[in-house]
């Protein structure tokens, strides 16, 4: 799968640079079969497939997506999502003109209601290898451990609930966010001072 992945990244990197119209229409082809393949072999949507594929222009480079690791009395805080009632760690997208710690900052505050300060980068993980389903472009997952400072939850349009969890006591987990050998490692950091970045 990832070679369909990086043949249409190829592609649209040629695409942009094109002046040809043959050679346009040529590449604007192999860039349609690219999609089909991705989406025959990986159960996908082919119109879902075809806005990422044959949407995007310029040099192709992965999504970040932050996620923050927050603990009170040995337990990590989980967000519930309104839309699917699945549980998450706080984060998303990291937006434009955001660095990782301020993105961490402003994910929490949103879903979770609470300030934290970012202290340690656990790991930068590439989504496709460790969750489900595989998406059709390149994402980086970064999984920060941070500190509480104050607030509290309030439910909001983004999440309907929060709460601290052990391990053995997770509940239904958001697993295209986060998996549970994801929320392990997670605790392996926060009891370990001395923990190496984990990186693909």
């Amino acid at each position: 799968m990832t070679s369909y992945f990086l043949i249409n990244s190829i592609n649209v990197y040629i695409l942009f640079y094109s002046k040809d119209k043959y050679d346009i229409e040529r590449f604007e082809r192999i860039r349609e079969l690219s999609a089909e393949i991705v989406s025959a072999k990986s159960g996908l949507n082919l119109d879902k497939v075809k806005d990422v594929f044959c949407n995007e222009t310029g040099y192709q480079t992965p999504k970040l997506d932050t996620r923050a690791a927050i603990f009170k009395d040995d337990k990590i805080l989980l967000v519930q999502e309104s839309a699917t009632k699945e549980w998450s760690l706080p984060g998303g997208w990291m937006d434009v003109n955001q660095t990782v710690k301020s993105n961490v900052v402003k994910e929490v505050k949103e879903e979770a209601g609470l300030d934290v300060e970012p202290n340690r980068v656990i790991a930068l993980l590439d989504r496709n290898k460790h969750n489900i389903p595989i998406i059709a472009h390149g994402i980086c997952k970064v999984f920060v451990l941070c500190d509480i400072i104050d607030g509290e939850f309030k439910p909001n349009i983004e999440t309907s609930d929060s709460g601290f969890f052990s391990l053995e006591e997770l509940p239904p987990l958001s697993i295209t966010r986060n998996t549970k050998s994801q929320i392990e490692m997670c605790f392996k950091a926060y009891k370990n001072e001395e923990w190496k970045v984990v990186f693909d």
